[in-house]
């Protein structure tokens, strides 16, 4: 019964794994040149943000669920 509600419990950790997909989806949201950081318009940071946001997020998934 405990390796049963722990396969159950592992799974609802795959839903961390939407929100990069929810954060990218939109792309009006985020298709703008402003705010700019150093230099870098909104709308490549934004995306290159969410890769590092991405990455986090599978090695929490991973590391939860081995």
């Amino acid at each position: 019964m405990t390796n049963e509600s722990t396969k159950h419990g592992s799974k609802l950790w795959y839903l961390l794994l939407i929100f990069p997909y929810i954060g990218v989806l939109w792309v009006p949201f985020y298709n703008s040149l402003q705010p700019e950081f150093n230099g870098i318009p909104f709308f490549y940071w934004y995306q290159f943000l969410w890769v590092i946001i991405s990455a986090v997020l599978t090695w929490i998934v991973y590391r939860a669920t081995e």
